[in-house]
């Protein structure tokens, strides 16, 4: 099996080297390639998704990736800054499916922003979908305006689309995920406003006559946001589309304690995936030896778990990062009074030596 190490910029390289060394710890024999991507790819060949990087990529039976991303690339053309690899590769790998858990382990109830009560015991799936929807829809850019009551003013336009088969696709993963679990999907869409996502509650509707076993429910994304804070635990799995499941899921991340703590997979239709944590890059924090290497950890056991068929071997690690928290370690962005904090790099000595 052989796994491509794309480490990226700010602390993505410092929490990827925790991640292979608890995978190194395992036991067992993979074949790695490490390369460059996002800034650290532009610095050295131009490009924030080189060829050679994308060729690593697709000859790869599963990708370890770290965050990409630097404030000092942000003057450069669109088309040229870090972010742009993560979009290149989810296009290039048919990547369409992204799975983020949101858990709240119970050692980290106190350092969610909600009261322990309504908290307690969280466990959500947000299925989203990951290659279409207005990050992908064309057309886009600016132009003089054709119409509208600033006509001939300067706009910035992007379009916002989905076809049948990339609803009907994304709908078929999430109720089976539900099927796996509670057997409980809401539908997150904006069907009172946009006709895209009427259409979209329309699909999986179809869809749902596949899965008479599921629950589903229809809610708009306004009133999701809201019920992610006020009743979280009344969620159990979630499908939505590329935009609103890139807001709800990192607002559903802050009810664990930290973003630092959700790992999250990118599947194509054959589960081939793509493994990162949900956050990003952080270059304030970079080579300080204070990011939470926890989320990279856990999106190496969904790695082990999704791709590689490795169950045994994703338990242990999770096993492992549940008993360093029991044990009452903390990197700083869960540290509370009574807890010991800790560096990125003892956090993830922890974790291998618990996975003894």
């Amino acid at each position: 099996m052989k796994i491509a190490i794309l480490p990226g910029d700010g602390i993505g390289p410092e929490i990827m080297n925790q991640a292979v060394k608890v995978m190194n710890a395992l036991g067992e024999k993979f074949e790695t390639e490490t390369v460059p991507v996002g800034g650290a790819a532009y610095a050295e060949q131009g490009h924030p998704l080189p060829e050679s990087t994308l060729k690593v990529a697709k000859e790869a039976d599963a990708i370890l990736f770290g965050a990409v991303g630097d404030f000092k690339y942000d003057t450069l053309e669109r088309s040229l800054r870090p972010e742009q690899a993560i979009l290149g590769l989810r296009k290039h790998l048919g990547l369409f499916a992204n799975f983020r858990p949101a858990i709240l382990y119970p050692e980290l109830a106190g350092a969610s922003s909600l009261k322990p009560e309504i908290v307690s015991g969280l466990d959500i799936m947000i299925v989203r979908e990951l290659t279409g929807d207005i990050y992908f829809g064309q057309p886009r850019g600016m132009r003089e305006a054709p119409d509208g009551p600033f006509k001939g003013a300067r706009e910035g336009f992007d379009t916002m689309r989905y076809s049948e088969p990339e609803i009907r696709r994304i709908a078929h993963v999430a109720f089976q995920a539900a099927q796996k679990r509670s057997k409980r999907l809401t539908s997150v869409d904006k069907a009172n406003v946009l006709e895209t996502f009427q259409f979209w509650r329309d699909v999986v509707t179809d869809v749902h006559k596949e899965y008479k076993d599921v629950k589903l429910d229809h809610m708009y994304v306004d009133n999701a946001a809201m019920q992610l804070v006020r009743a979280p635990k009344e969620f159990d799995v979630v499908v939505t589309g590329n935009m609103f499941g890139d807001i709800l899921s990192d607002a559903a991340a802050m009810l664990t304690g930290s973003i630092g703590m959700l790992p999250s997979a990118s599947l194509d239709a054959n589960n081939k995936g793509l493994y990162e944590p949900s956050h990003g890059s952080a270059p304030d924090i970079a080579g300080k030896d204070i990011a939470n290497p926890l989320a990279q950890i856990l999106s190496l056991a969904m790695m082990l778990r999704y791709s590689l068929g490795k169950t045994e071997q994703a338990d242990r690690i999770e096993t492992a990062v549940k008993a360093v928290l029991k044990q009452g370690l903390r990197t700083v962005d869960i540290y509370e009074a009574g807890t010991t904090k800790v560096s990125t790099t003892q956090m993830g000595d922890a974790v291998v030596k618990a996975l003894a």
